[in-house]
């Protein structure tokens, strides 16, 4: 049996961000058997779980199309490591790279926040400091 498949955005176009994201959210599939991920990403999995950060991981978030993300934090806060970036890994090839950029624009265009890092600034630190900042300014203004 063959799916068909749904022109990407059709609806959301239509709909309410809140309410697309809110459908998209509720139709996110976490990737099956995937492995732990890249370097950077089991990295950043182990600091987010050392510091009590919540997360998702491997979600499709855009109805419509494949694209997974890394982590998920928040409801609204996706975090990609992309990986290869000194050695000529996919997110640098322009195929690779235009397709990044259409899957955070969608993303985007649902309501979600993105931050991207690379292997190096994980394993440095500079994306969990990040990620603390980001969810400590956060839980302030929820607080409030």
């Amino acid at each position: 049996m063959v799916a068909k498949r749904k022109k990407a955005g059709a609806k959301a176009k239509t709909e309410p961000k809140a309410k697309a994201k809110a459908k998209a959210k509720a139709k996110a599939k976490p990737a099956g058997n995937k492995a732990l991920g890249s370097k950077g990403e089991i990295a950043l999995a182990g600091q987010l779980d050392a510091r009590g950060i919540g997360y998702e991981r491997e979600l499709m978030l855009i109805p419509g199309r494949r694209f997974r993300f890394d982590f998920l934090l928040a409801g609204d806060l996706i975090i990609e490591v992309e990986g290869g970036t000194w050695s000529g890994g996919r997110h640098t090839s322009g195929v690779g790279f235009r397709s990044d950029c259409q899957k955070y624009n969608m993303a985007l265009e649902l309501g979600y926040r993105v931050l991207r890092y690379t292997t190096d600034m994980v394993t440095k630190y500079e994306a969990i400091a990040q990620v603390e900042r980001i969810v400590a300014t956060e839980s302030a203004y929820e607080a409030i």
